[in-house]
């Protein structure tokens, strides 16, 4: 099932091996140049394979030094060698067999980033999804389990740490100046989670004692002088730890759990067993370089690489087609542990941001799937906001449907049944069909049908017979590949809500589907009648976004004027005022493109300023609720022809417009917001910076000087009101002496910390206008930035394209031919970061038509370049065609 040459791969072609592979032993000697691998694999025969059916194993630019079966050296006329692959013949029918592999590969010349790589002195291995094949021929797919030992040898003083999965078996000197250390896994795992990691890190130490008893040793391994940084990093483990035995009973089952953070990574984390690989950027925080966003990052992705022991590695995925079943569940996973640690509301608010800013877009673009595809042709492009996010969506629609205890239920009988296999969503369904009763069949479809559900909804209210009747018809658009669609099962949360927030209990519902608080819309169009009403309520649909699908309500800006003010869903609160906001938008939009006067409704800034100033709500809500749609959500909600320079005019004239109206009440905010004392990361003075930093942006646009900005700057005591006030004067007073003197001090102060100066970087490539580009270009030559390093590369090129609308779509298609450039030299050297950059392209249809044509030109500059990876081709092929 190879992934890496642009064939195709179909589910509908999935088949087990021909053979079993019972276990794996491995042996390093570590070189920078020059590691000799030896791999030691026992197999048998699977019961009814074809007896003569030659072994078939994935390599990837290895040279094969030794190949023996059972001890002794396999003549040549036996097999082939190949760069891709190693094909072994005339194998024993039935009883078990020992391959010996000698392979060659070169650690330090590997820039991809995948199989075994140096970086920074330390050598570190990415395997997931296919770089194990990269170490040595194998049966590199995710249904081939077994245990691992693993011995690895090094020259001790450049490599005093020698880690890999598992429970530590012993270790030693080797020879002169070299030692070793021996590792086993216990556990059945795929080659995706193996993990070596060997060099000279410093260390942060803890215990963590198990619900029975069992004392599990943690260890948080960085760059020496930076283990004072990894504080928060270990107490967010312990919490995920606890969490996860309290909330679905998963208890840790090795001696111990070990986290390595790395400077170059592709990727932010990896969960291999017992011992998670990090990008550095989500292990290290201190007040003074970190913001509570980082933080709150940091929480996340500790959990979901821990979490992963159990949904991912105890069980794992069949073939890469079931990619959700681990990640998506996961995800919500992590999601819940956030959610309860912090703030349900606002966590919620978060995610439905980032899955309408990230996900939503790519369900309606040419690079459309489904939360489980059917095929791919380079499975790393398959690690998107579909499979995690959505997935997610889907994870917490089964919990709607069946409940707290239903879901847990569900999970039990998962854990219990497919402990130790590669499984598929069908299993995991099959469990909660089992607990429940349910018929998933339909729901499933969320599965297998790409697009975003399109729900309009529509009221009437019979006074004379206290009846209010809802219509809802459902749509899901045609994706690539997809052109018809079937009906889906979608859980909407409702309340009827009555003047001053109160929730009418209707005496009866007549039609459709309803269990409590949840409306099942299962038809392409149902109508639904609530009797005994004594007044007109307003409808509040999908509350908590309960089903990811873009709703369209017929109600008028009066009656979201009341849910935004008085509903108890907060979650419902925030979205009447984004829905209302973003009518605003739209029209001051195409009020700019004619030449128009803008206007903005009182009603829109009396319901954001009465949110601001409810005491009674905590303050990251009220800091959710200020933050108005972004630049890409109002180019989503318009759909096509759309021109990025009018967006941004608009939005920045209705920012203006509530900012001068709550000018006093803005200053109010930022006194009463303030945090005295020592800087903490909790959820509550989180909250309270974010509210004050808010009330900053509002007032700096009224008054449209930086003077306050560049005060609030200068009297920073934490990184998250510093790199506030300096987004602020570099994107809004960038032109300004107050700026200038703010991003040197910035970068004198913080030259010498990479992960900071990735802020200093971003910051810059994300201010607005058609000059962002040479500014780029400018940065791109610092000291600071780092071509070979993929958090660099994000930080700048990353910001620019995505985050920077106006200064990446200039008319004159320059920022489009700059991606393209990038895109090309970057993939000769990591293909998986040129190919995720390149995603940037995904909406270019919706432009108006002279950057639509500057950005086709771009992306067929890259189409007809030689010698593309899997991983771009796929990419820019789907993105023409779509």
């Amino acid at each position: 099932m190879r992934t890496d040459t642009g064939e195709t791969i179909r589910l509908e072609d999935y088949r087990p091996t021909d053979f079993v592979l019972e276990r794996v032993d491995l042996t390093f000697e570590l070189d920078p140049a020059a590691t000799k691998v030896e791999a030691r694999l026992i197999f048998h025969r699977r019961e009814g394979a074809d007896p003569k059916a030659p072994l078939v194993l994935d390599g990837d630019e290895l040279t094969l030094t030794a190949l023996h079966l059972d001890q002794t050296e396999l003549e040549a006329a036996r097999f082939d060698a190949g760069a891709e692959a190693l094909v072994i013949r005339d194998l024993p029918a039935s009883e078990p067999f020992e391959i010996m592999i000698g392979t060659l590969i070169a650690p330090e010349s590997n820039t991809k980033l995948m199989g075994l790589y140096r970086t920074s002195n330390v050598y570190c291995t990415q395997c997931e999804a296919e770089g194990f094949r990269r170490i040595t021929y194998f049966p590199d797919r995710p249904d081939v389990l077994a245990p691992y030992t693993v011995t690895i040898i090094a020259e001790k003083t450049a490599n005093p740490l020698l880690l890999s999965n598992g429970n530590f078996l012993g270790g030693g000197n080797y020879d002169e100046g070299r030692h070793f250390a021996a590792w086993f896994d216990p556990h059945p795992k795929p080659s995706y989670l193996f993990a070596l990691v060997a060099g000279d890190l410093g260390v942060v130490e803890d215990t963590f004692t198990t619900a029975s008893g069992r004392d599990v040793a943690l260890k948080i391994y960085v760059e020496h002088g930076k283990e004072p940084r990894a504080g928060y990093a270990m107490d967010a483990l312990k919490r995920s730890m606890r969490w996860d035995e309290q909330r679905f009973g998963r208890e840790y089952d090795l001696d111990i759990f070990m986290i390595v953070a790395v400077s170059d990574f592709n990727m932010g984390a990896m969960e291999n067993k017992g011992l998670n690989v990090f990008n550095d950027k989500y292990v290290l925080a201190d007040p003074e370089t970190a913001t509570d966003q980082d933080y709150a990052n940091i929480e996340a992705i500790i959990a979901h690489e821990y979490f992963h022991n159990w949904t991912g590695n105890r069980i794992t995925c069949r073939d890469w087609f079931q990619l959700c079943l681990k990640e998506g569940l996961t995800v919500y996973r992590d999601h819940e542990f956030s959610a309860d640690e912090r703030s349900r509301p606002v966590k919620r608010v978060a995610e439905v941001r980032h899955l309408k800013a990230e996900q939503f877009p790519e369900d309606g673009g040419p690079l459309a799937h489904p939360v489980r595809p059917t095929r791919y042709r380079e499975i790393n492009n398959f690690y998107t906001t579909t499979v995690y996010e959505k997935g997610s969506e889907v994870t917490g629609m089964i919990a709607t449907l069946l409940g707290r205890e239903g879901f847990k239920a569900g999970m039990d009988l998962y854990f219990d049944r497919h402990d130790g296999q590669a499984v598929t969503i069908e299993d995991f369904v099959r469990c909660f069909e089992e607990v429940s009763g349910r018929d998933l069949k339909q729901f499933s479809l969320w599965y297998h049908q790409a697009g975003t559900p399109v729900v309009t909804a529509s009221s009437a209210f019979d006074a004379a017979r206290g009846t209010l009747t809802l219509s809802l018809e459902q749509m899901v658009p045609p994706t690539p590949g997809q052109s018809a669609k079937a009906p889906m099962h979608i859980p909407l949360r409702f309340a009827l809500i009555l003047p001053e927030g109160q929730v009418a209990t209707p005496s009866a519902i007549e039609g459709g589907d309803v269990t409590g608080d949840v409306l099942h819309l299962t038809e392409r169009q149902q109508t639904v009648t609530f009797a005994g009403l004594s007044g007109r309520p307003v409808v509040s649909l999908n509350r908590g976004f309960s089903a990811p699908v873009n709703l369209h309500l017929e109600q008028s800006a009066e009656d979201k004027a009341l849910i935004a003010r008085f509903d108890p869903d907060l979650f419902a609160r925030w979205q009447a005022l984004t829905d209302l906001a973003l009518a605003e938008l739209v029209a001051a939009t195409q009020a700019v493109k004619a030449g128009q006067a803008v206007a903005v409704s009182n009603l829109l800034v009396d319901a954001l300023l009465a949110t601001a100033g409810d005491a009674a709500l905590e303050p990251a809500f009220r800091a959710q609720a200020l933050a108005l749609p972004s630049e890409s959500d109002i180019a989503r909600a318009i759909g096509t022809g759309n021109d990025p320079d009018a967006i941004h005019a608009a939005r920045i004239f209705v920012v203006r417009h509530v900012a001068q109206a709550g000018q006093t009440l803005f200053a109010t905010l930022i006194d009463e917001m303030k945090v005295e004392g020592p800087f903490s990361p909790d959820a509550e003075s989180a909250g309270r910076r974010a509210l004050r930093t808010m009330a900053l942006t509002y007032l700096s646009h009224a008054e449209e000087n930086p003077a306050r900005a560049k005060a609030a700057f200068d009297t920073a005591n934490n990184m998250t009101e510093r790199a506030h006030a300096l987004a602020l004067l570099a994107q809004v007073f960038g032109d300004t002496p107050q700026a200038a003197h703010a991003l040197s001090d910035f970068r004198t102060r913080f030259a010498d910390n990479p992960l900071v100066m990735d802020k200093w970087l971003s910051i810059q490539a994300a201010a607005p206008g058609h000059a962002a580009l040479e500014r780029v270009q400018t940065l791109m030559k610092e000291a600071s930035y780092n071509a070979l390093n993929p958090n660099r590369v994000r930080a700048l090129v990353g910001a620019f394209v995505f985050s920077n609308p106006t200064g990446f779509n200039r008319p004159d298609g320059a920022g489009y031919q700059f991606l393209a450039d990038q895109v090309l030299e970057i993939d000769r050297r990591n293909p998986q970061l040129a190919a995720r950059l390149l995603t940037a392209m995904r909406s270019w249809r919706s432009l108006e038509d002279r950057r639509a044509d500057a950005a086709a030109q771009a992306l067929g500059k890259i189409a007809a370049a030689p010698d593309l990876s899997a991983d771009v081709s796929d990419i820019v092929e789907r993105t023409l065609k779509g």
